[in-house]
């Protein structure tokens, strides 16, 4: 078998003494794969593909057969061609390979090929299409043998400005991004895998996006329709897998109705703020789809605006109307309404109470703010809370760990009716879209007087615990810096503006409770707590500050502690490759701190939460970012300053004391 044609178009595939006399290499020509040989002081170029199972010919070797004849031989099973002209020797269900034709020029080898027709359109360009048409942007993946269809349906809309796409040093940090993105920007990003392995990395982010209800789009590959069950390689039971983590969850088949079933999962992503998931088998991405139309959202969606029912809003504004010391409480749930809420509050002259998630939904400047409330907050939150006569809560799931106080009055406004009263009963649970909730109470109440102005009170609150701080800037041991020191530094020098990705660990209770929000918007792994959420989730923060217009300009800061960036080391190569703008904040204590504190509180031992680091900052340098270290209080303002000032992935790696939180 020949591949001639009247027009062939020429590629040069090596140079003349690339190639030894009696050696094969794989060569491409435009996009086609080839094994080009060189025997007996000829070449020839033969279809790369073993008839057999599609072992790459160019792989192989020439070897002597029994007869004293040589070779070409097959790398995956031993199946044998002449290497001159792709012949077999006899038995096998082919005629042989098919071959092309080869000049031999000055400047090197080139073979010729047909032109190439143009591409038909595949399932995998009509579902690709239609996740574009739904708004997702951005994908989060690697590229492997079983999605190989759908990622080059991916290139082609990449190509034309469609999509962009980062490749990741592992799945789950793809997954933990593609979080990063949704909780910040409120829309899909995509993470895509290889079957098995490569997909059940995804889950533990994914998993972080379903708990705190960000809307994630998992695509992974998997193996061939007829192989599914029986244990081939990298088969797993992938609908199983993913059941529990999934909004929804389909296989795409042959006989599916493509678009719809992108649609689907766009749309169960965006509606229920939660994962969906679609399984593309590896000979079901490439099939034929030219007659197919790709879909979109047009028709499809409405306006998400609930408002409450007449008998709970009067209900609520009537309790509101008699509290004489109310303070709000505002979780994750409510960052799209908060002019609205803060315009309340000013109102009532009502505190402010966050959640840890919902840290910077209000400045700290302002002068209702009073901080985080619970384990990760500050002792004003929890004072006007203990003194509150009525608790009006927005878009809180009430975690013990926040700890609002169940024994006080409490109005509580959700979009989700099973958040509402969701562990214990409270006084009036209203259901509504917060913000047309918080425009009812706010009209409602145009002509309330509150009775107590505890504006004053927040300020003095303030004032306590400012002296606190100070305080503890001066504690020292010799072991390292103290996290009050780190965080009084880091409010010093961060944009008022900028978004902070948070990771787990003492790090986090510190940045809760020393660091000063001033419009920031904080990023965390809330109700999964995952190490290794802060520096991954910035990559997929910064990805946003490039798809949005809102978002364009913000600088992104990560924070963790040495035990969480370990968990995904490698993929701050991912971060210079496309010079991301990320300034990862390192606590380096060289241990797991936060573990360590556990097990001396419960009277165990301590035990295993050593760990043995690089230089991080030598290593920032090597990947080829900025890389700064800091042992000394008095260096961090200036090192944070340098490291956001750089423009790429700039890492300040900080030596602390694991007891001085």
């Amino acid at each position: 078998m020949t591949g001639q044609s009247e027009n062939p178009v020429w590629h040069k595939i090596a140079e003349r003494d690339q190639l030894p006399d009696g050696r094969v290499m794989s060569v491409v020509a435009g996009t086609k794969t080839l094994a080009l040989v060189h025997y007996q002081g000829q070449y020839a170029a033969m279809d790369n593909k073993c008839p057999h199972q599609g072992g790459p010919l160019g792989e192989g070797s020439i070897e002597e057969g029994i007869e004293g004849q040589c070779w070409l031989r097959c790398p995956w099973h031993g199946w044998d061609f002449d290497p001159l002209t792709g012949k077999p020797p006899g038995g096998h269900e082919d005629s042989g390979q098919e071959m092309f034709p080869i000049e031999v020029r000055d400047d090197g080898v080139y073979v010729g090929v047909e032109e190439e027709a143009p591409a038909d359109r595949s399932v995998s360009d009509v579902m690709v299409e239609t996740m574009v048409n739904w708004g997702v942007k951005r994908v989060f993946g690697m590229v492997g043998h079983s999605n190989l269809g759908l990622a080059d349906a991916m290139r082609k809309q990449e190509e034309v400005g469609n999509l962009s796409y980062v490749g990741i040093r592992h799945e789950g940090a793809a997954a933990f991004a593609c979080s990063g993105y949704a909780k910040l920007s409120g829309k899909p990003a995509a993470c895509l895998s290889i079957a098995g392995p490569g997909a059940t990395n995804l889950l533990t982010g994914l998993w972080d996006a379903k708990v705190d209800r960000a809307p994630v789009l998992a695509l992974t590959g998997q193996v061939d329709v007829q192989v599914f069950g029986p244990g081939a390689f990298q088969d797993i039971d992938l609908s199983s897998a993913f059941d529990a983590v999934s909004q929804f969850s389909q296989t795409v088949l042959h006989s599916s109705k493509h678009a719809e079933l992108m649609t689907l999962a766009c749309k169960n992503a965006l509606v229920h703020r939660d994962v969906a998931h679609l399984i593309f088998p590896d000979d079901v991405q490439t099939l034929p789809a030219s007659g197919a139309d790709a879909s979109g959202p047009k028709g499809r969606i409405s306006h998400a605006g609930i408002k409450p029912p007449d008998e709970e809003l009067n209900a609520a504004i009537s309790e509101i109307s008699a509290a004489n010391r109310p303070v709000i409480v505002v979780g994750y749930g409510a960052r799209d309404a908060m002019g609205a809420i803060t315009k309340l509050a000013e109102k009532l002259k009502a505190p402010v109470l966050t959640t840890f998630k919902a840290k910077g939904l209000i400045s700290d400047s302002h002068p209702l703010a009073a901080g985080v409330l619970g384990r990760s907050g500050t002792p004003i939150a929890s004072w006007f809370m203990n003194e509150a006569d009525l608790i009006v809560v927005f878009g809180a799931s009430f975690s013990n760990h926040t700890g609002i106080e169940k024994s006080k009055k409490i109005v509580q406004v959700d979009f989700d009716r099973m958040a509402l009263g969701k562990f214990h009963p409270v006084e009036v649970p209203v259901w509504g879209e917060i913000g047309e909730t918080v425009n009812l109470f706010e009209g409602a109440l145009l002509n309330h007087s509150p009775t107590t102005d505890q504006m004053g009170e927040v300020a003095e609150r303030w004032e306590i615990w400012r002296r606190e701080k100070a305080r503890r800037l001066s504690e020292t041991r010799g072991k390292g810096i103290n996290s009050a020191s780190v965080f009084v530094a880091l409010t010093n020098a961060a944009p008022g503006n900028a978004v902070m990705s948070v990771d787990v660990g003492n790090n986090t209770y510190s940045f809760g409770r020393y660091f000063e929000c001033q419009g920031q918007s904080v990023l965390m792994s809330g109700y999964l707590g995952s190490i290794g959420f802060g520096f991954t989730a910035a990559m997929g923060a910064w990805a946003a500050t490039q798809d949005f217009d809102h978002l364009k300009g913000r600088k992104v800061i990560s924070v963790s502690g040495d035990g969480g960036f370990g968990q995904y080391l490698a993929d701050f190569t991912t971060a210079v490759k496309y010079d991301m703008d990320i300034t990862h904040i390192l606590l380096n204590n060289s241990e797991l701190g936060k573990i360590t504190k556990e097990q001396k509180a419960g009277e165990f031992n301590v035990w295993q939460t050593s760990l043995v680091n690089p230089n991080f900052s030598e290593f920032a340098k090597n990947c080829g970012a900025h890389g700064e270290r800091v042992t000394n209080s008095d260096d961090l303002e200036a090192a944070m300053k340098r490291a956001l000032g750089h423009k790429g992935p700039a890492l300040v790696e900080i030596i602390t004391d694991a007891d001085l939180i």
